[in-house]
C-alpha cells in the first residue's frame, strides 16, 4: 500500500487530496501544527482512516524524525501561511513558512530518503502583476505581496531540489479555487 504524508491536511486542499488518495487504497499521514484552536472540522469525516502526527515546516529536526518514522513514497506540501493580507501583517513568518518552511521539507526528503516524490503547491500569486493572459509556465513572475514573494521562492527551490539532487520534485501552480471547505480568509 502507497503512503503520503501530506501537509496542511487540515485545510481546503489537504482534505479532498486525503480523501482522494484513501479512495486510491494508500496510507494517508497528516502532519498537523500543534496549535490552541483545534482545526479539524473539514477531515472530522475521515480522521480515524488517517494517521495525524505533530510537525511544523519551522522546524527540519521534526521533519526529519517525521519522514524517518513514517517512510511515505509521497509528500504533498500544501502547508502554508496562505492568507494575501496576513502576509503584509506577517512577512517574516510568512517567508520563514511558505518559503523556507520548503526548503527545510525538501532536506529532509534529500537527507531521509531523496527516492520520496515530493508535491509543493505553488499559486498563481507568483504572476502577480499579470503580463499575459492566460498565464503559462514561461509567464514571468512578478509577485506583489509578501505570500507571492514567497511562493515564487518555493516554487524554483523546488526546480533547484530537483535538478541539483535528481529528486522527483515537482510544481502544480494552483488558482484561486472554491469549495465548501475553503476558509474565510
Amino acid at each position: 500500500m502507497p503512503k503520503a504524508l501530506i501537509t496542511g491536511i487540515t485545510g481546503q486542499d489537504g482534505s479532498y487530496l486525503a480523501e482522494f488518495l484513501l479512495n486510491k487504497g494508500y496510507d494517508v499521514v497528516g502532519m498537523v501544527r500543534r496549535t490552541s484552536t483545534v482545526n479539524f472540522h473539514r477531515i472530522a469525516h475521515i480522521q480515524d482512516q488517517l494517521t495525524l502526527v505533530a510537525g511544523d515546516l519551522l522546524d527540519g529536526v521534526s521533519l526529519i524524525h517525521m519522514l524517518e518514522e513514517h517512510k511515505p513514497d509521497e509528500v504533498y506540501n500544501l502547508a502554508a501561511q496562505s492568507f494575501v493580507p496576513t502576509s503584509w501583517n506577517q512577512p517574516v513568518f510568512t517567508g520563514e513558512a511558505t518559503a523556507l518552511g520548503v526548503t527545510r521539507l525538501l532536506d529532509a526528503i534529500r537527507i531521509v530518503n531523496p527516492k520520496i516524490r515530493f508535491y509543493q503547491a505553488s499559486s498563481s500569486e507568483m504572476f502577480g502583476k499579470v503580463v499575459e493572459v492566460p498565464q503559462k509556465e514561461t509567464t514571468p513572475f512578478y509577485p506583489r505581496s509578501p505570500y507571492g514573494v514567497a511562493k515564487v521562492y518555493g516554487h524554483w527551490i523546488t526546480i533547484n531540489y530537483r535538478e541539483s539532487y535528481n529528486m522527483h520534485a515537482t510544481s502544480g501552480i494552483l488558482f484561486n479555487h472554491e469549495s465548501p471547505r475553503r476558509g474565510m480568509e
